[in-house]
């Protein structure tokens, strides 16, 4: 029986690999940045990096690490305990009330992930008698702790509002308690910005509260980087907005969700995630104090990454290339053939560009891409470094 299981194991990653859908992990042997070390075939190889969720350029910002630096020197490695035993230090308050502060909210509260974060966010605060309504984009984590919880569960498909109009009347002819909308602000895969307006409108008509997940937007999108709430003109009417430290705001890790000062004191006694998982650690901390920092006063910065953009999205489009819509610093370049997909990325290594090809089960079947991400980092010359090196790679291969 034993040897049975794990002669599966090996059939699955077989047929894995046989459809092309493997994924394979390259080791960086420098910071992370706009331009990369890696370890390739062997040897250290210096590549153009344009997938990372490093927006903004901030993962190897000197005066970033240097605040880690300081604050591990003075508040040591580790916490060694979750928060409500001996695990919570100045810092976490002040980093909470940091991310609230710039955020528009009465309060936040750290976990160790947003994907964390997302998962323990339902079940404390839905029951049985409640309904959670999601997009269909939604990210796994929203999935996965929507289904950890009781309430009763509804679907519209992505940014459809008249049928999130219907599942809302569903709801309310099921005799739903209290009703959540819960939305990516940006969906990862494809770039797309959340109909955060009309959502929020139909989440007042219905009397429903809306939760928007905008890990793919905090530091950026919005008039001062407060996110896709501010970006679409409804940061009052978000109730809760979860996010993450590990892109734009630095890109180590943490997640954190923000919410009224009640919310947030219920999260922190019944959150499982929160109450059984090691404090962050104060180096993070002291960084994310100096990155919020950077970031409220980081409009040169946001202005390159959407210029980064809007150059490389004309350009890749002029070549011939099938670019999703959208304004987002997601840029993804549809190949649609899983093999094809991981075959440009290979040769665009070769070319000295770091892209990584997503398929099943990341996207559906017969939805692979090369997902592009911008960087402030990037120069201009460096942007069209980049559209030369897929133009050769994308012909040599007949993907344009």
């Amino acid at each position: 029986m034993r040897q049975t299981f794990y002669n599966r194991i090996a059939d699955t990653i077989a047929d894995i690999h046989d459809q092309g859908l493997e994924k394979i992990e390259r080791q960086i042997t420098s910071p992370q940045g706009p331009v990369i070390e890696v370890d390739h075939n062997g040897t250290r190889k210096q590549v153009l990096n344009f997938c990372a969720n490093n927006y903004l350029g901030l993962a190897d910002n000197p005066e970033i690490v240097e605040a880690a630096k300081s604050t591990m020197d003075e508040y040591g490695f580790g916490m060694a305990s979750v928060r409500f035993i001996c695990g919570t230090t100045d810092l976490h308050r002040k980093v909470e009330k940091e991310i609230a502060a710039f955020l528009g909210y009465e309060d936040a509260i750290l976990f160790a992930a947003c994907f964390d974060a997302n998962g323990g966010v339902f079940e404390p605060l839905l029951e049985a008698e409640d309904a959670i309504i999601s997009d269909s984009l939604n990210h796994a984590s929203i999935i996965d702790g929507v289904r950890l919880c009781k309430a009763k569960r509804y679907r519209f498909p992505n940014s459809d509002m008249g049928a999130l109009r219907k599942q809302l009347e569903q709801a309310d002819l099921d005799g739903a308690r209290t009703k959540l909308v819960v939305t990516d602000g940006v969906f990862s895969m494809d770039g797309y910005i959340a109909n955060l307006r009309e959502i929020c409108a139909l989440a007042e008509e219905f009397g429903a509260l809306v939760m928007v997940d905008d890990c793919h937007a905090t530091g950026f999108m919005g008039p001062h980087g407060e996110g896709t709430p501010a970006h679409c003109g409804v940061a009052k009417n978000v109730d809760i907005l979860t996010g993450t430290l590990g892109k734009a705001l630095g890109g180590g890790m943490g997640g954190y969700i923000c919410a009224s000062k009640d919310v947030v004191h219920l999260l922190r006694n019944r959150a499982r995630p929160y109450l059984f998982s090691n404090a962050l650690t104060p180096a993070l901390l002291g960084a994310t104090l100096k990155t919020i920092e950077l970031v409220r006063n980081g409009g040169t910065l946001r202005e390159q990454l959407f210029r980064n953009a809007t150059r490389f999205r004309k350009q890749m489009t002029e070549a011939g290339f099938d670019l999703l819509p959208g304004e987002h610093p997601i840029i993804p370049i549809m190949i649609y053939d899983a093999r094809k997909a991981a075959q440009l990325a290979d040769e665009l290594m070769e070319e000295g560009v770091y892209v990584t090809a997503f398929s099943f089960p990341v996207v559906p079947k017969g939805k692979a891409r090369i997902r592009t991400q911008m960087c402030a980092g990037h120069s201009d010359s460096q942007v069209d470094t980049a559209v030369a090196a897929f133009v050769k790679a994308g012909k040599k291969i007949g993907v344009i």
